[in-house]
């Protein structure tokens, strides 16, 4: 047997072939089941969407279908019916404990409210179908349901051939509700005419959406999912989030949206906890039904209904919305029996010891299978802070086909850094060293943080760096020495983590600017309050104050970056390390990147040995358009000194002035 890429990649690996070797075959198999025995495509397969559900027929009656084994009978109710039970709406068994209800065309309309009353032996209750793509709350009971959704004109895309920019891959994570800079829930409509034309001014070419799939607590970040199929109602009507989606695709950005196929939430009335009046129709049981530290059900990927109900899910965002793909959200929850819980995967070992859950690792292989079947160009990213090899691996190699990773242990990285670290201590080798500490075969998300580090309880970079000064004295004129090493040094975090990608960069909305404060949600302990739960846009848009500044800053980051065509393909190469001073320089291409994190020293006519000829200056952190002292003279033209000792390797001295706390970036022209 031909030893499989990842192997060969990675001869660490060879001692535990076998099991990875069984992974792919036990994909492969299942597959081959699912696909009848590859008579047809994955993509067949999951057309779940296309069946279960309430759909409208050709002559505009209507069709209802249900999996659910346990129940000994189904029936609708809702405003149709004056919420009663009624023969009249009332579903019949198939087979396979699918049930089946056809409905003539005045029996419901577009807009109406239903759910469905399930009976099974010894019980009963309402329940929302479990293929509903449109949920609502009540905004007096707090009770959702179902809602008949079925406009008389569909959404007409306009960018019908969109294909994402991943050269490199540059994405604004964001949440629809929190984006307004007002005490309330935010809109697709507000998000699409207010903050999507700033994420184009910006230079990112990818939205990361949270919180679509619906679900009952708005606090739980939208990870608490109750209605798989539903984009929550919280924020707007289905064409107005393919509106929003549409406008994205018409200014170059792709969307992909936060997948949460780790889990489910508990609730009965809302989710699938109870569906069928069993409890292991979508999840595993006893020990396993139940995750310990997130309070929600696992899904039993063995089963092929649940297989069924995953896959069709992701393909229906595909084509119903035109995502352009998901960030797989808990994937080492999924993948290991322990959740990843008290796990310190300090080895190999720790991939390979009968901790993994082998039906997870095959769903996420037929996901990934799945996806770039329907969408050959979709972007999938798992969010999985183990390090289990292969994960950003294509499938053939022996790997889980992910696109990319998130490097989870970044945005760690900083936090342990600023707080634990001396500014004087900061070693410059030692932080290039974590930027590309990466497996090199498997492409990775690098990020200094996301949202996880602006929760309630934590603090984001920025306000770790400056902390109450903030409040006082962000103002142009009433700077403070901690406000000017903050924002120093928060610029200079951004270069290091965006410039030494080898496959995308991530940041979440406002982080950009600087944003204060953290993210609170409301909830009981905080009086309901939304006052946390917004973005303060107007503090980058007041040309007083250094946000301002700080925006400008990333905006000129992420236009280079972006403006430079398969930038994270470019080797990465390190020209200087100079612990005592602290200065640290690395070349990518035609382009130098030389940070000095000493915040006591700033030198002059300090030698960089680089590539030989004339470099000009492209970014300077220190410029006084990035709320910088701009001590040098950018429109200075450098050129490289020469010395017998390098000139046969190409190399000369690139002398420059390097202020304190500052990273230059510059372009070799000649």
């Amino acid at each position: 047997m031909k030893t499989l890429r990842i192997i060969e990649n990675d001869p660490y690996l060879q001692p535990y072939s076998g099991a990875i070797e069984g992974r792919k075959r036990y994909y492969e198999q299942t597959e081959e089941q699912l696909t009848d025995g590859g008579k047809m495509k994955l993509k067949d397969f999951a057309n779940g969407h296309l069946y279960y559900g309430l759909h409208r027929a050709s002559d505009g009656s209507w069709i209802f279908r249900e999996w659910a084994p346990n129940a000994t009978a189904i029936y609708l109710k809702g405003d149709f019916n004056g919420w009663q039970k009624s023969e009249d709406y009332r579903l019949y068994p198939t087979e396979n404990g699918n049930w089946e209800g056809k409905f003539a065309a005045d029996m419901m309309s577009h807009g109406q409210l239903y759910k469905m009353l399930v009976e099974w032996q010894g019980g009963y209750g309402e329940r929302i179908p479990s293929y509903a793509n449109r949920v609502v709350q009540d905004d007096g009971t707090k009770i959702f349901s179902a809602q008949v959704w079925a406009p008389e004109k569909e959404y007409k895309w306009k960018a019908k051939r969109f294909k994402p920019n991943t050269d490199p891959l540059l994405i604004y994570e964001c949440h629809i509700g929190m984006a307004t800079n007002q005490e309330k829930v935010g809109t697709y409509e507000e998000f699409r005419q207010n903050v999507l034309p700033r994420v184009r001014d910006l230079g990112y070419n990818c939205l990361q959406i949270m919180a679509i799939q619906e679900h009952p607590y708005y606090g739980s970040f939208g990870y608490h999912v109750s209605n798989f199929f539903a984009a929550s109602s919280r924020f707007g009507t289905p064409e107005e989030l393919k509106h929003l989606i549409d406008d994205a695709h018409g200014m170059g950005i792709a969307v992909i949206m936060d997948l949460v196929h780790s889990h489910a939430v508990k609730n009965e009335l809302e989710g699938l906890g109870n569906f069928d009046g069993t409890g292991y129709q979508y999840f595993h049981t006893g020990g396993r039904r139940e995750h310990p530290a997130w309070d929600s059900l696992c899904f039993n990927y063995q089963k092929h209904e649940v297989l069924h109900f995953l896959l069709s899910n992701c393909k229906f965002w595909l084509e119903e919305y035109n995502f352009d793909g998901f960030r797989f959200d808990g994937v080492t929850s999924m993948i290991y029996r322990s959740h990843g819980l008290g796990e310190d995967f300090n080895g190999y070992d720790s991939y390979y010891n009968l901790n993994q859950d082998g039906d997870a690792i095959c769903y996420l292989m037929l996901a990934n299978r799945l996806i770039h079947q329907v969408k050959p160009h979709a972007i999938t990213i798992a969010e999985e802070m183990s390090g289990m090899p292969g994960l950003a691996s294509p499938l053939k190699y022996g790997g889980m086909g992910f696109d990319y990773r998130l490097a989870m242990g970044q945005p760690d990285f900083w936090i342990k850094y600023i707080k634990e670290v001396k500014d004087e201590d900061w070693k410059a080798g030692h932080i290039l060293y974590e930027m590309t500490n990466r497996r090199q075969d498997e492409k990775t998300i690098s990020y200094a943080e996301s949202h996880d580090q602006a929760l309630v309880g934590d603090k984001t970079i920025i306000f770790r760096l400056i902390d109450a000064e903030m409040y006082w004295h962000m103002q142009h004129g009433h700077t403070t020495y901690m406000v000017d090493r903050g924002i120093a040094l928060h610029k200079m975090i951004r270069l290091v983590t965006c410039a030494s990608i080898n496959g995308g960069y991530l940041n979440f909305m406002g982080n950009e600017f600087g944003h204060p404060e953290w993210i609170d949600f409301p909830r009981e302990g905080n009086g309901w309050s939304y006052k946390y739960a917004k973005r303060q846009w107007e503090l980058v848009d007041n040309e007083g104050l250094y946000y301002h500044e700080l925006g400008r800053f990333d905006q000129a980051m992420i236009r280079l970056i972006g403006g430079i065509e398969g930038f994270e393909k470019l080797p990465f190469m390190t020209l200087w390390d100079n612990e005592g001073d602290q200065v640290a320089a690395f070349e990518r291409g035609e382009y130098v990147f030389v940070f000095n994190w000493n915040g006591q020293k700033s030198f002059a006519d300090y030698g960089i040995l680089a590539p030989a000829g004339k470099y000009e200056v492209v970014l300077n952190t220190d410029a006084v358009e990035f709320a910088g002292y701009g001590i040098a003279d950018d429109s200075v033209e450098h050129f490289t000194s020469p010395d017998p000792l390098y000139e046969k390797d190409g190399k000369g001295w690139l002398k420059l002035y390097l202020p304190a706390r500052s990273a230059v970036v510059l372009r070799k022209v000649d």
